[in-house]
């Protein structure tokens, strides 16, 4: 008996210790970068020129699409007066300037993306606000965070464990500035 006494004494101990050691849970919250970029530095010339681009694209994009609708109007007249040869001829033309909107579309955008990417990651930045991002989640009890629109595998996350909008606040009350 006195053999199994310090394995039932282990037993024991592991058994007392191992719902202690099972709480020890990863809290996890997520961010939206872009957010807090556009948020802490809107006034800046560098997110203006960006917000700039984003509003040319949008309305080159709605000219091209009227446009496109007033072709389609001919197209339609054409149709109803029944000459077949120029509702042809608008029917090419349509195509051939929806493809050119589309493609005029997906360039602008990728270039649009690609500046505020490059806005988003720069160094000065990102300094201020990991430190921000570090200075919340241990308050809070976060244990990792992630980035909700570069994070392709999150599926769904609750609203509670976003904390944007308190790094923006941060941000804000640690650059004195007003938002």
């Amino acid at each position: 008996m006195s053999k199994l006494r310090p394995i039932f004494l282990a037993l024991m101990i592991v058994a007392v210790l191992a719902p202690i050691s099972a709480q020890q849970i990863t809290k996890v919250a997520v961010i939206d970068l872009s957010k807090v970029y556009m948020a802490f530095f809107r006034d800046s010339k560098p997110v203006r020129d960006l917000e700039d681009k984003k509003n040319k694209i949008l309305a080159d994009m709605d000219k091209m699409n009227s446009d496109i609708q007033a072709l389609r109007q001919q197209k339609a007249d054409a149709d109803a007066a029944g000459d077949k040869s120029k509702a042809q001829s608008l029917d090419s033309e349509i195509a051939r300037r929806t493809n050119l909107s589309q493609e005029y579309y997906r360039t602008k955008y990728a270039e649009y993306e690609d500046q505020k990417s490059k806005l988003t990651n720069s160094s000065a930045f990102l300094k201020d606000v990991l430190k921000q991002i570090e200075s919340v989640s241990e308050s809070n009890g976060y244990t990792m965070v992630l980035n909700i629109k570069e994070n392709e595998g999150i599926v769904w996350y609750s609203p509670s464990v976003d904390i944007t909008d308190i790094v923006i606040s941060s941000l804000v009350q640690a650059s004195g500035t007003k938002q």
